[in-house]
């Protein structure tokens, strides 16, 4: 039923936010196809399959974990399924914070983990056996959101000695903590290939972040400093012109919402369609002679 796929995923962290029950799993490897190895599953947990990745360590263990399954035990129950466990490296995370992970005797050293109550970090291949201690502790000292606070663990594991040959790609996925939420609203990003693929994954996040701020615009929202965000993170400048009508729109001023679309709509009568079917959804007020 396992198999074994050709080479071995460095390190990863699962973790959850104490603060607002987000879970999340990030890693970094030189080696492709990273969206095996990290899964999550609003309101039900997180797990890291690596080390001659066997994928049907995600889903069959988040189905475990979502019929209330110990972390532990359906951990124990997979791996004695598994022929190949012993080159297996795996780490679960319920929704509640607890762990069990899973580092096989054949796996290539450096090797090990750290599971522990919110977290579990974990590596082969590595550089040194200081790369999943670091990125534990790194984790546990930084601050910001759960993404920013998992990719601080990255980081930490690469100074720390990262995959001895080298660097290629990395991946994060952030999943709710609501059960309620379904699971197409689980986030990803994978780099698959790049000379630096953390600051390039950071990259991404940071676009992403930057967008969601939208959601939060209110009455209150201050056009120009999201403007600037905006511009800061490396949104385009249409993504900057659309954040100041969104901001705009929240704070009632159809005007501002005008000028803000003006250079879309000059440079492109289709932008002038778009807006319409901005107004019909509601995303923005409707703005004067927008169409």
């Amino acid at each position: 039923m396992f198999q074994a796929r050709l080479g071995g995923v460095t390190y990863s962290i699962v973790a959850r936010d104490p603060e607002t029950g987000e879970l999340g799993a990030a890693v970094a490897s030189r080696s492709l196809g990273l969206g095996s190895c990290i899964w999550a599953r609003p309101g039900v947990g997180a797990v890291a399959t690596q080390s001659f990745t066997e994928a049907g360590y995600g889903p069959r263990g988040l189905d475990l974990l979502a019929a209330g399954r110990d972390p532990a035990d359906a951990l124990a129950e997979l791996l004695t399924e598994d022929e190949r466990r012993e080159y297996r490296q795996v780490a679960f995370l319920a929704a509640d914070g607890r762990t069990a992970a899973h580092t096989g005797d054949r796996c290539i050293p450096d090797c090990g983990h750290l599971a522990a109550p919110g977290l579990s970090t974990q590596g082969n291949m590595l550089g040194s056996p200081e790369v999943w201690p670091a990125a534990a502790e790194a984790f546990a000292a930084a601050t910001g959101s759960l993404a920013e606070r998992l990719l601080a663990a990255l980081d930490a594991g690469e100074a720390a000695g990262g995959d001895f040959h080298g660097r290629q790609a990395a991946a994060l996925v952030l999943a709710s903590g609501d059960p309620a939420d379904p699971p197409w609203q689980t986030v990803a990003f994978r780099v698959e290939d790049h000379p630096e693929p953390l600051p390039e994954l950071r990259r991404i996040h940071r676009l992403h972040a930057t967008r969601r701020r939208r959601a939060a615009f209110g009455p209150d929202t201050d056009t120009a400093a999201e403007v600037e965000l905006a511009r800061a993170a490396g949104l385009g400048a249409e993504e900057v012109a659309l954040t100041a009508a969104l901001a705009e729109s929240r704070r009632g001023d159809r005007d501002g919402v005008a000028r803000a679309l003006a250079p879309l709509a000059g440079a492109d009568r289709r932008w002038r369609e778009a807006f319409e079917r901005y107004e019909e959804l509601g995303l923005i007020q409707p703005a004067p002679h927008s169409t």
